[in-house]
């Protein structure tokens, strides 16, 4: 069994974005600001913001936390978008309110839509970004493989489609309610998950030599836990993310990597 370590790649690409940023702020006089608006406090979401406020500490990055209500975040957002040192803004999801999701995403400013959510956005999705900087790193070759996605949500699934769509990749989409997803699964070269639906890949769907990468995020009472049941890793003979440190160290390198993009942009701020 390989193992796709996202870790270690996350340090070299943090190690240079320590570098721009340092850059940024002795040549231009930017420090680039991220602004998280939170509006639904929950276990799994608050984890991964501490996560982001302690990495953009570590590169030089403000990060600064908004916990409102759903009703202010319209005019709080605005305020954000016009604020000159502020680079970043994203919205935490799910909203209390999950009907007004679309409709508040698209309220940021798409030169400062770093969670690349709304419609018109400047950035790639951090998730998907990570996935194939992780498939890169490891030399993961995608084209003339069949590629499965399995769930198609707004974070990982529907960017990730798009994404791969313009590389003219062999790739399709599934989810948990699909009849043929043990089969699609079956045929796959590569597959990736994010439904957040614990153990639903399972080793009888897994081909020989298959690449499967674990996206997915949910909590049991150890915690975080992704979608491919623990059976899978006794596998031999295929190649995986590990349980801990696969995709998401790399989700957040690519978060800030998005700010640092912004950062450098004139239009945010002159």
């Amino acid at each position: 069994m390989k193992i796709l370590d996202g870790s270690s790649l996350a340090g070299y690409i943090k190690q240079r974005q320590a570098t721009e940023v340092r850059s940024l702020v002795q040549s231009k006089g930017v420090t680039p600001k991220l602004a998280i608006i939170r509006t639904n406090p929950d276990p799994v979401v608050d984890s991964y913001m501490k996560l982001k406020q302690k990495y953009g500490s570590d590169i030089g990055i403000t990060v600064d936390v908004h916990t409102i209500e759903q009703a202010e975040a319209e005019d709080r957002i605005k305020s954000l978008n016009q604020d000159q040192s502020v680079h970043g803004v994203i919205v935490q999801i799910p909203l209390p309110d999950r009907s007004q999701t679309d409709k508040v995403l698209n309220l940021v400013d798409k030169s400062k839509d770093v969670d690349g959510l709304g419609v018109g956005t400047k950035f790639d999705a951090p998730t998907p970004l990570a996935i194939s900087w992780l498939l890169a790193g490891y030399n993961i070759n995608l084209p003339g493989r069949k590629i499965v996605i399995v769930g198609h949500g707004r974070l990982v699934g529907k960017p990730l489609l798009k994404l791969l769509k313009t590389s003219d990749l062999d790739v399709s989409v599934v989810d948990k309610k699909s009849g043929d997803l043990s089969e699609q699964c079956k045929s796959a070269d590569i597959i990736i998950s994010a439904t957040g639906v614990p153990g639903l890949i399972t080793k009888d769907m897994i081909k020989e030599d298959a690449v499967i990468v674990d996206a997915g995020v949910a909590t049991d009472s150890n915690g975080l836990i992704g979608d491919v049941d623990n059976t899978v890793r006794e596998l031999p003979d295929i190649t995986i993310t590990p349980l801990k440190g696969g995709v998401g160290p790399l989700t957040v390198c690519a978060l800030f990597d998005n700010v640092i993009r912004s950062a450098r942009n004139p239009q945010v701020h002159k």
